[in-house]
């Protein structure tokens, strides 16, 4: 039985404590050497052993495939981001300029060059400001401009975002009176004259983004909104910032903002495809309202975020751009190649699926993708494998879709198979 300072100085061990700890590599050796003891491997074996058990990273997180068809899943961290956005990471990690210009040596604005991409994609918005989540946006709003006045939001627009949080509590718990108009499925520009009031403060239009309803409805536009006489307020939710031909009924920040809106929210790490973030366009007084308000400061984002979302705005096209626009004719031809690498071990097929875009985003729109479809028992050890690849079950079978699959992931897909099949 070797020593755990013998089996630590093995090179290949030792060169991976800069990369996830000692603690680490310690807790591997250790557990591989309790292997030894039962006779599981022999001693020549442990090394090895501790080597192949190590995590990826220092970090609790692991890295999935995602063939589920769900472009922006949100179990799965929402939005992947771009190579761009990871190097423009990896350059924030260290010290930046965040907060200084270099040409003075005096303090600067902090993350100027972010907003300036954002104003640049939105020209429509006099200016910009960006918070933690889409939740922080819409909440700051309420606190910089509707404090103990009114907002008029629709019944129907009163949706739950997620995680058992709900509209009407997030602005309720700002101070703000919410005037509810209309009903579940209906609403008329009439419903909200009457409703505002010396008291209004806002008049707020709200993306249902995760159900539709049909049949009976009505709504109102923003055009006619932005008569009222009060500012209109949009939360787009997905992030889409200008029409995007394959989601025509989703609302767009420009189209909003030409529409008369007075400020829009949205997310960044949806359809945008870039990190978790809270983005504000519109009216340059109220965005600046909102700016200095105090709660601003602890809604604030980091250089990480900064840094990711510029890259995104600026750099090369994100995943979920790249995923959008992929045809099913592509997906087909790669599903084909993917069985053929795989006959050979199991019975696999080609299925052609339905995609969506998740996280909020077009509810109710089909993508038309392709998946590989594998034996169902294969879900368990696909997902725990050194590289976890998640599918979605159907009709008894596991479907690996691949609409939100880059290619150069399938080898890894194939691989993962065939360890699977191997048990």
């Amino acid at each position: 039985m070797p020593r755990t300072d013998v089996v630590l100085a093995d090179p290949r061990l030792a060169a991976q404590v800069d990369r996830i700890g000692q603690a680490r590599v310690k807790a591997a050796v250790t557990a591989a050497l309790a292997r030894c003891r039962t006779g599981e491997i022999t001693a020549a074996e442990v090394a090895t052993a501790a080597l192949d058990s190590l995590p990826q990273s220092a970090g609790g997180l692991h890295p999935v495939i995602n063939a589920t068809g769900v472009v922006v899943h949100t179990n799965l961290g929402r939005a992947a981001l771009s190579e761009g956005a990871r190097q423009a990471l990896l350059v924030a990690a260290g010290a930046t300029d965040v907060e200084l210009d270099l040409s003075t040596g005096r303090r600067g604005s902090r993350g100027r060059s972010a907003l300036a991409a954002l104003s640049r994609a939105v020209p429509d918005a006099e200016q910009v400001l960006v918070v933690n989540n889409g939740a922080a946006a819409l909440s700051l709003v309420a606190h910089a401009l509707a404090w103990q006045r009114e907002i008029v939001v629709a019944r129907g627009e009163l949706v739950e975002i997620g995680d058992g949080f709900r509209i009407p509590d997030l602005l309720s718990a700002s101070g703000a009176r919410l005037r509810e108009v209309g009903t579940t499925n209906r609403v008329r520009l009439d419903d909200y004259a009457g409703a505002v009031t010396g008291s209004t403060a806002l008049v707020l239009k709200v993306h249902p983004s995760n159900f539709t309803v049909n049949g009976f409805t009505s709504s109102v536009g923003v055009a006619e909104l932005s008569a009222l006489g009060v500012p209109v307020v949009v939360d787009i939710g997905s992030g889409l910032l200008a029409p995007h031909p394959r989601l025509p009924r989703e609302p767009d920040a420009t189209t909003t903002l030409g529409a008369g809106a007075a400020l829009v929210t949205a997310s960044g790490d949806k359809l945008l495809g870039g990190p978790q973030a809270g983005l504000v366009l519109g009216r340059a007084d109220l965005v600046q309202r909102m700016r200095r308000h105090p709660v601003a400061r602890a809604l604030r984002v980091d250089k990480l975020t900064l840094a990711a979302l510029e890259a995104t705005l600026e750099g090369p096209p994100s995943p979920v751009s790249e995923a959008l626009g992929r045809t099913r004719a592509d997906l087909v031809s790669r599903a084909y190649a993917m069985c053929r690498q795989l006959e050979d071990v199991l019975a696999v097929d080609v299925v052609e699926t339905s995609a969506v875009v998740g996280g909020g985003g077009a509810p109710g729109v089909a993508l038309p993708s392709a998946a590989v479809a594998v034996p169902e028992d294969l879900a368990g050890r696909l997902r725990t494998g050194h590289r976890a690849v998640l599918g979605h079950v159907a009709q008894g079978r596991l479907l690996l879709d691949l609409m939100a699959v880059e290619p150069s992931y399938d080898a890894a897909i194939v691989d993962a198979v065939r360890l699977a099949v191997k048990g």
